[in-house]
């Protein structure tokens, strides 16, 4: 992706200066059905509320250590971070890259609201961090991967995950770490819209695998928005970065995820999208190229 000619954000924080770990109370389950994890007096950020699940199972790690055990225990110790607010000057090379993906953002979701909406387009924060972070929604640790936060509507961001999906998960490239930024600020787009809200009213109400099954179309209706942004940019695109970014969707699919950690698929417990219904809703929005193209709460099948 050349970003050589592009602007930085401004809304850039850095919170790589302190560590917001999980403490004593941590993540928790909630009691009863599908409403994803409470934790900090407020729900998980639907970018996040899978992935610490299925990186726990690739990784052999027990999800319950990364969840805090399973609620109770005492509150987490008071986390002193840097004061953010103003823009984080880039550091380095991968910061730059961060800043321009999330310009890029900016800029196609200030056109899009204004031509499908009728209304401004109010952009995220990003937040990099290192280690843990203290979110809006809690405190977090990288092991959970990139997530938004809606309580702050922040998107926060270890940038050795990017590592991770090179090495690990098979999906090297610059388009594919700027893929994993755009499905993020897609769920701020959801936000904006009003859909989170609709998805957590429904799933307070719902089983566990109707609960699921609501994640999975909010997941892939983030890939597709994700594809929104691309089909914006494809001016910048170089050969080979639509590529990347399947190889990014496809390995994040949670039939690819739950065959590498556990050597069985199933499909009720998904809450992200198989393999090819991410790469598919990826390439429904990057080639129809508007959020009407992305509503996989109204498809019959998905």
């Amino acid at each position: 992706m050349d970003l050589d000619d592009q602007r930085e954000s401004s809304n850039i924080e850095d919170a790589r200066g302190s560590r917001g770990g999980l403490g004593g109370g941590g993540f928790r389950f909630p009691g009863g059905g599908g409403g994803g994890l409470g934790f900090g007096g407020g729900k998980m950020g639907c970018g996040g509320i899978a992935i610490v699940i299925v990186l726990a199972l690739v990784f052999g790690v027990n999800p319950m250590t990364l969840l805090g055990g399973g609620g109770g225990g005492q509150a987490p110790e008071p986390v002193q971070q840097q004061q953010i607010g103003q823009p984080a000057p880039a550091t380095s090379d991968m910061d730059r890259f961060v800043s321009r993906v999330l310009a890029t953002t900016e800029d196609t979701w200030t056109r899009q609201f204004q031509t499908e909406v009728g209304q401004p387009y109010r952009a995220p924060k990003l937040v990099l961090f290192s280690g843990g972070v203290r979110s809006g929604c809690g405190a977090a640790e990288s092991a959970m991967g990139p997530f938004y936060c809606p309580a702050d509507q922040k998107v926060y961001l270890d940038q050795s995950f990017f590592d991770d999906l090179s090495r690990r998960f098979g999906a090297p490239g610059d388009f594919a770490a700027a893929y994993v930024i755009a499905h993020e600020v897609g769920h701020h787009i959801q936000t904006l819209l009003g859909v989170s809200d609709q998805v957590q009213q429904a799933q307070s109400r719902a089983s566990k695998t109707q609960g699921n099954a609501l994640q999975v179309r909010m997941e892939l209706q983030a890939d597709c928005l994700a594809g929104v942004w691309a089909k914006a940019n494809s001016a910048l695109l170089e050969p080979g970065d639509v590529e990347e970014a399947m190889r990014a969707a496809s390995a994040i699919g949670d039939d690819t995820l739950q065959r590498a950690g556990q050597g069985v698929v199933i499909p009720e417990s998904f809450t992200h999208g198989s393999s090819e219904q991410r790469t598919r809703w990826f390439m429904q929005g990057m080639t129809q190229g508007t959020i009407a193209s992305c509503d996989t709460f109204a498809a019959r099948t998905i």
